[in-house]
């Protein structure tokens, strides 16, 4: 591909189960862009709070995220209920924001193309990206995608609970003081509700062609 392995930063924000994370690592493997997810990087936090009870949670995280290498988290389940739920509340603590922020800036820093995808990606880590998507859909389809996901590892998952639980964490984010999920005034829309994987994988692909024609094609 003419235009692969460039100096692009693109970010993908949106609600829970919005398929951000299905478009952003579509496009980073397209593109041969690194990819992160800042939300996976909070429920590890939550993970590890959870399960080692730290007194001080800033110190605690902070000897744990800033050597962490991302990859390591794919071989750990952390899309469960419980994890969900209290990755909204420590997404609330401005220090362990700061922490995971700046985790994010080093990998932006560390990668010559990147692709970050989270609630305030665009907003808040890479303000100045390439290209900006901000990824949509309604409830109900949200909740379908993640109680299918839950599923995988959990039996007595409930769909009306998962529903509810979705709700109430974007809520949560839209409603919280600092870096709550907004769409950046210059994000490209992307309905996952109306795109299956192969249109969404186009129409943003046009976006990201149209950039880099722009920036090395002249």
């Amino acid at each position: 591909m003419k235009f692969k392995n460039k100096n692009l930063k693109i970010t993908c924000d949106g609600g829970a189960a919005t398929g951000k994370s299905t478009g952003a690592k579509m496009i980073a493997k397209k593109y041969g862009l690194a990819f992160l997810s800042s939300g996976l990087l909070y429920r590890y936090s939550s993970y590890l709070i959870l399960k080692h009870k730290p007194k001080n949670k800033i110190t605690f995280l902070k000897s744990k995220i800033l050597k962490l290498n991302y990859k390591s988290l794919n071989k750990i389940n952390l899309h469960s209920q419980k994890i969900s739920m209290h990755t909204s509340i420590i997404a609330k603590m401005p220090g362990i924001r700061n922490i995971l922020k700046k985790y994010q800036i080093q990998f932006v820093k560390k990668n010559k193309g990147c692709v970050i995808e989270g609630r305030d990606a665009s907003t808040k880590i890479i303000p100045k990206s390439d290209i900006k998507f901000y990824f949509i859909c309604n409830l109900k389809t949200a909740a379908r995608r993640r109680y299918k996901e839950l599923k995988k590892t959990s039996k007595n998952i409930n769909f009306n609970e998962v529903k509810r639980a979705l709700y109430v964490r974007d809520l949560a984010d839209r409603q919280r003081s600092i870096s709550p999920l907004q769409k950046h005034p210059l994000a490209i829309v992307i309905n996952s509700g109306i795109l299956d994987k192969q249109k969404m994988l186009v129409k943003m692909s046009k976006y990201v062609e149209k950039i880099l024609k722009i920036k090395y094609d002249k």
